[in-house]
């Protein structure tokens, strides 16, 4: 009987026989997933908590994406379990004794909290919606089934006078207040695990829920600084050259998306400072202790690694992208290449950890090496190989698109 892990696993020197690397790329992705979702939702938040208003059409954009993220981040743990259906029990029998089961508690506020502000901040608009359906003869199949959605949507709160949308405000300021806490705490806790595991010498340090927090915001803001690009350059392609009223012309998008890409990005530097802080510092720290671990981790860091950690994650990943930015005029073109720098930086940073905390054996006298399955053979290779991973990138923007269709993503053109 083939052991997991046995089929991407090699080994050399000295390895323990029951020694192989179980947590794969999804496990990779897992952590990565979770940041994206903390990162978009505290972008989003810097609008509705703290006032920036040159981030308010960031704000719902980051926003609808970071509950698409949200709905996709278990994913990668539901391609890894080999029984997945059991992973219903951690939402059925909640409690604190174990990391893993506190995930079900937090995940799930965390989505109501999510699902809540969504609410708020789109009330008026199912409103809006559900009364002009319900005012239009003649509605086709597809009128009533959306006439029939909004209704549902609105919960029944048709108010939305000046009064009532006030409150609504106050709501989704509250919500993003203490929703901020709870997405660094859920991303925090993917950390906290890789830090509570004694026996891995590699993932046991307090600063692990740290790293994990900063990176994440850092990650998050980049995915929606990039999907915001990509957004609106399709819609800038879509503008007719025609005048309509209350149209924005091309010229007018690309200065608002070049305004808000310069102001995102300036938060984005400030973050990075403290992500790569955080994570040189780690690094001092392990050297200063120089533990008895040190010896093995010396060789996997400086040695096998070398190019995983120094060259893709700190270079490409982290200095390129922090010189781009931080270089006057920034352009649409530089913005893309350096935001998806910094994401490859911080997917190298989850890797490192992951599969770089699995590479030494617990008899500090061997090595393990990961093989991504890229072409697969069998079920467990699709799902723990590169076209899971992929998989697992598509959905989140599959359900972006979906939530499109009735929760825009962009002020009415009016407003501008």
């Amino acid at each position: 009987m083939e052991v997991h892990g046995e089929v991407w696993t090699l080994k050399e020197l000295f390895v323990y026989p029951n020694e192989y690397i179980y947590w794969s790329v999804q496990i990779v992705m897992y952590p990565f997933m979770t940041g994206l979702v903390a990162g978009a939702f505290v972008l989003s938040s810097l609008y509705h908590v703290f006032g920036i208003k040159q981030l308010r059409e960031m704000a719902r954009f980051s926003l609808v994406l970071s509950f698409a993220l949200l709905l996709a981040a278990p994913l990668p743990l539901l391609f890894h379990l080999l029984q997945p259906t059991r992973a219903f029990n951690v939402f059925l029998t909640p409690h604190f004794t174990s990391a893993i089961a506190a995930f079900g508690i937090v995940f799930s506020g965390y989505m109501a909290i999510v699902a809540s502000e969504i609410w708020f901040v789109y009330r008026k608009h199912f409103v809006t919606q559900a009364l002009l359906l319900r005012q239009k003869r003649d509605r086709s199949l597809a009128e009533s089934l959306l006439h029939l959605l909004y209704s549902v949507l609105t919960l029944g709160a048709y108010d939305i006078s000046e009064e009532a949308l006030r409150k609504d405000e106050q709501a989704i300021r509250w919500l993003a207040g203490v929703g901020i806490p709870v997405a660094c705490f859920l991303h925090g806790y993917a950390g906290f695990i890789f830090g509570s595991v004694k026996a891995n010498a590699l993932w046991m340090t307090p600063l692990m829920p740290v790293i994990f927090i900063m990176s994440a915001v850092v990650s998050g803001i980049a995915l929606c600084m990039l999907s915001y690009i990509v957004v609106m350059e399709a819609r800038r392609r879509r503008v007719s050259d025609a005048f309509a009223p209350y149209q924005m012309t091309r010229e007018q998008i690309r200065g608002v998306e070049l305004q808000e890409v310069t102001i995102t990005a300036r938060y984005l530097v400030f973050f990075m400072i403290f992500a790569i802080s955080l994570e040189l510092l780690d690094l001092v720290f392990r050297e200063y202790t120089a533990l008895k671990s040190w010896d093995i981790l010396r060789r996997v860091i400086y040695g096998r690694d070398f190019l995983n950690i120094f060259i893709l994650q700190y270079l490409v990943g982290n200095l390129v992208p922090f010189a781009l930015l931080l270089l006057p005029r920034l352009t649409i073109r530089r913005a893309v290449v350096s935001l998806l720098l910094v994401l490859f930086g911080v997917f190298m940073m989850r890797w490192n950890v992951v599969i770089g905390g699995q590479a030494f054996s617990l008899s500090f006298s061997g090595f393990m090496h990961y093989h991504l399955p890229i072409v697969p053979h069998d079920l467990d290779t699709f799902k723990e190989g590169a076209l899971g991973a992929a998989v697992i990138l598509v959905v989140p923007y599959m359900l972006f698109w979906l939530f499109g269709k009735i929760l825009p993503v962009f002020e009415p053109e009016e407003t501008h």
